[in-house]
């Protein structure tokens, strides 16, 4: 029997003005999971009907698609729902990967289910699955300084001394959705927490 497919989508907002935000960091993990797409072949993202970009492959032993949704972040249920139809993934075997400013810069977390925590993308997803239950991956980006709107934090770029470790923390949250895909949940958390 085959493996089930896994639907791993990043949360972003499109466009080049959004690229370098804190709130893209989900599309930056996305980028990082293509590269490792089929052993390191990499796999491009192609605009799909769904209003993802969307790239498919073999992940860590298990077929996969990457998705990033090309709404804005409070739209992301909408392409979310319409590729867990379409390849009929159930929400178990979905991972939302995205910005939480509750932990500190560079900290990673992953867990299952749970609330928003006033994530517009989670919310969308939530609403659109009908359903809590599906593996959110959270990559930390700190509060904002003093009394800074969290809305405008989050759609600033990280600053110099974060864009220089951006890599290795997009790698880490790779490795953590690999080690799910290999190991389960329990596993990689053990491994990454």
């Amino acid at each position: 029997m085959a493996q089930e497919r896994w639907l791993i989508v990043g949360l972003g907002n499109p466009g080049s003005q959004y690229a370098g935000n804190r709130h893209n960091v989900g599309f930056m993990v996305a980028d990082e999971l293509a590269a490792r797409l089929d052993g390191q072949r990499g796999a491009k993202f192609k605009r799909d009907r769904s209003r993802a970009q969307v790239a498919t492959g073999v992940l860590a032993g298990t077929p996969v698609t990457l998705a990033k949704p090309q709404g804005y972040m409070n739209l992301s249920g909408g392409p979310v729902n319409a590729l867990r139809g379409f390849y009929k993934i159930t929400p178990d075997h979905i991972v939302a990967i995205h910005d939480e400013l509750d932990l500190p810069f560079g900290t990673i977390r992953m867990k299952t289910g749970g609330g928003d925590n006033g994530h517009n993308g989670l919310r969308s997803i939530t609403s659109a699955l009908g359903t809590r239950d599906y593996h959110r991956v959270r990559v930390g980006i700190g509060r904002p300084p003093g009394r800074m709107d969290p809305a405008d934090f989050v759609l600033r770029d990280f600053a110099p001394p974060e864009r220089a470790e951006l890599p290795l923390l997009t790698d880490r949250a790779a490795d953590m959705v690999e080690a799910l895909l290999a190991r389960g949940l329990a596993a990689a958390q053990n491994e990454y927490h």
